[in-house]
């Protein structure tokens, strides 16, 4: 990967590439990409977690929820999730569904990365009351109507980068030098990043430094331009526009994981580590907004769970045994609602496109 991104920076034209262009090709090039490369990435022999990873209380909870109120929202019994990484919340929001309905589910996923497709076809093989259906974008699953489901699919878009020194906004570049890749800090020219900065209100401090999403509009204008009617529930770590002023924040988020060992060096070893940033909440909320997609709720993962009743799937029992199922159960929920849990670092944001009045109560 070190060969293909220093190629890439060595044919363009300034001998430089922006840091959005060198997250693409570090996590997904087609064959040497992170994210499209067969090996473990979620989980113990991986290089981190997901709340789906920790217990199947979380896919099975939020498909009891969608089963529940599918009818009432109006929407068909259609579900996509897109970024499904090992298959397991797919897994687990289907066994979840077909707990409360017999109602046939159609799940249609949007997943780039073969290894990631096959692992979630031995995942998902022999499930009942449910058709599974593959695409590589939104736009090509042709659903219509229903929920559109998306884990830690934000923070692992490319992101430009950008700092105020001296009263001006540069943007960081990547440039290849002495056989390793170094920033290059280049004065602000890239037009749709002073129309966002723009649009946005976004004011940065003296010094500060912090990631501008672009790929964000286009994903959630398509997500719009293809959803007649339906809810899009996104569950991902980030801050508001608040959040990234605190003097803690001014060096920005961007990271890498490797083993489960943090990195803030993200041009080291390319290709072999994930590479993630916050989300802008209000960028994602006030787009959403920009095309049709109403912000009906966002709460902290914990305070969701709860909500839609995670304290319902405790299990009542004496058993002394702490290998049985219901005791394995039991400490799963508690290690999502508990404080300090991972819960508490993550948020649910649910937009929505013309529903009625009445039912969106019911999410709000």
């Amino acid at each position: 990967m070190k060969e293909i991104i220093s190629q890439f920076i060595a044919d363009s034209p300034h001998k430089m590439i922006s840091y959005a262009d060198f997250i693409e090709l570090a996590l997904y090039h087609p064959e040497k990409g992170y994210y499209m490369k067969k090996r473990e990435k979620i989980g113990k022999g991986g290089d981190f977690y997901t709340t789906s990873n920790v217990s199947d209380i979380f896919g099975r909870l939020i498909g009891k929820w969608f089963a529940r109120n599918a009818g009432i929202l109006g929407l068909q019994p259609s579900v996509c999730e897109i970024g499904a990484g090992n298959g397991r919340f797919a897994s687990a929001f289907i066994q979840g569904w077909s707990e409360i309905t017999n109602d046939i589910l159609t799940y249609y996923i949007v997943e780039a990365s073969p290894y990631h497709k096959s692992l979630q076809e031995q995942e998902l093989s022999g499930l009942e009351n449910v058709k599974i259906t593959y695409a590589n974008t939104f736009a090509d699953s042709g659903m219509n109507q229903g929920l559109v489901f998306s884990n830690e699919l934000f923070d692992a878009f490319p992101v430009h980068i950008i700092e105020k020194n001296k009263g001006m906004v540069n943007e960081v570049f990547i440039g290849f030098e002495n056989d390793r890749f170094i920033e290059k800090i280049v004065p602000m020219e890239n037009k749709k990043i002073i129309e966002f900065l723009k649009e946005q209100d976004m004011d940065l401090a003296e010094g500060q430094r912090i990631e501008i999403p672009l790929a964000m509009e286009p994903f959630i204008k398509s997500i719009s331009e293809n959803l007649s009617k339906g809810i899009m529930l996104t569950v991902d770590y980030g801050y508001t526009k608040e959040d990234w002023t605190h003097p803690a924040r001014k060096k920005g988020s961007l990271r890498g994981y490797y083993q489960h060992q943090m990195h803030h060096d993200v041009l080291q070893s390319p290709g072999e580590m994930d590479i993630t940033s916050h989300v802008h909440f209000d960028v994602l909320i006030s787009q959403g907004e920009k095309y049709g997609l109403e912000l009906l709720q966002k709460q902290r993962q914990d305070e969701f769970l709860m909500a839609i009743g995670i304290l319902e799937e405790l299990a009542e029992h004496q058993d002394p045994n702490p290998f049985s199922e219901a005791s394995k159960r039991n400490r799963a929920i508690r290690s999502l609602i508990m404080p300090g849990s991972i819960s508490q670092s993550f948020d649910v944001i649910i937009q929505g496109k013309r529903l009625d009045e009445s039912a969106k109560k019911l999410l709000i």
